[in-house]
């Protein structure tokens, strides 16, 4: 009998999985790429560009359509249909269900099959979805919460606290950089420029008090999205044109290169009027892997993502003076911010993949049956 044919079986269903860009994407992505005890298959939405993407990955990877009559309510249908579908042919010994959307095929999977899942919470979606939320939290063998935020979320929608684990995402280790910092005073923020509770509006409104202090100070995002006009002339208001670039969504290299040149990350994120947040914010992580210091706000999952004074500064993510005055204290102080970046690079090794993935692994091989 084959090594494969030994380990257990884990069918990991999500509706978020590249080419397609954000945060749970990658985490999902490079979980199943780093899931080494086990025999992974992942289903997940299809989409633009998922053929070559497909074609290169060593992953196996089973799509089902992204859109159809209904558009994403739709597509979510196909995908937990598609995901039941694969069970009974994989037959898995356990599912992971890497969103509370997709708790319902791995529901249906138990009843027909048997199997065991285990159900990843990230923040937001428990306040969008809570009635999905909490049958689907109930009906886990274990819930992996990726920060104490998270945590707390789980057990307010059912979840029962033995069964929730808390673990955060991982990170991509890279060489240290001898590339030299940007002559020009640089913030660097990423995230998709979709939802207001990122802080972009914030940063922005922040930077004319930050560049009273620094002149030459100037702020780079990277993502795109929706809200990327609004920005635009909310940079116009301000009379930031020029001290503004939006760089899009970039690459990894690309991006790599923007963290390594710029002198602070910040992402101000703060709760949304209907709550939710920042489950995590691997984007802090990523920053730190770069040796950058941190500007975060003080709720939701930045709070495991940052210490504050030690990785960085957490500050309240609604007022754009205390965001202006963090950015600046940053700026003003090399020897500060070489510190603060130094420790955060120095504790995302905590963060790295292999261990990570190996905790989670841990967690699904305990339930398996």
């Amino acid at each position: 009998m084959s090594s494969s044919r030994r380990k257990r079986r884990v069918l990991l269903v999500t509706p978020d999985f590249p080419p397609a860009f954000g945060g749970i994407q990658r985490l999902m992505y490079r979980l199943a790429q780093h899931l080494e005890r086990v025999e992974t298959r992942v289903v997940a939405l299809g989409g633009e560009g998922v053929g070559a993407f497909d074609r290169g990955e060593a992953l196996s990877i089973v799509r089902a359509p992204a859109f159809g009559f209904g558009g994403h309510t739709a597509a979510i249908g196909l995908l937990n249909a598609r995901t039941v579908v694969e069970a009974l042919r994989f037959r898995p010994h356990v599912v992971l269900s890497a969103h509370i959307f997709t708790s319902p095929a791995a529901l249906a999977v138990g009843r027909l099959l048997g199997t065991p899942y285990v159900q990843y919470l990230h923040g937001r979606e428990v306040i969008i979805r809570p009635l999905l939320t909490r049958a689907g939290l109930r009906g886990a063998a274990a819930v992996v919460a990726v920060s104490s935020y998270t945590r707390q979320l789980a057990l307010a929608h059912s979840a029962v606290a033995e069964r929730i684990h808390h673990i955060p995402p991982g990170i991509d280790l890279v060489e240290p950089s001898t590339m030299e910092r940007s002559a020009t005073p640089t913030v660097v923020t990423t995230a998709r420029l979709e939802q207001r509770y990122k802080g972009h509006d914030v940063l922005l409104r922040a930077l004319p008090l930050v560049r009273s202090r620094v002149p030459n100070a100037r702020l780079v995002v990277i993502g795109d999205g929706p809200m990327q006009p609004v920005y635009e002339n909310l940079v116009r208001s301000l009379a930031l044109d020029g001290s503004v670039e939006f760089a899009g969504a970039l690459d990894d290299a690309s991006r790599d290169h923007l963290l390594d040149r710029a002198h602070v990350f910040a992402m101000p994120s703060r709760l949304p009027r209907d709550g939710g947040g920042e489950g995590f914010g691997i984007v802090y992580l990523e920053a730190a892997v770069h040796r950058l210091p941190v500007v975060a706000g003080n709720v939701a999952g930045a709070v495991d993502a940052v210490v504050h004074g030690e990785t960085g500064l957490l500050v309240d993510p609604t007022d754009h003076v205390a965001v202006a005055d963090a950015l600046t204290t940053l700026l003003q102080s090399p020897e500060t911010a070489e510190r603060l970046g130094r420790a955060a690079a120095e504790r995302a090794h905590e963060f790295a993949w292999p261990k990570i993935a190996r905790r989670v692994e841990d967690v699904l091989l305990e339930v398996a049956t």
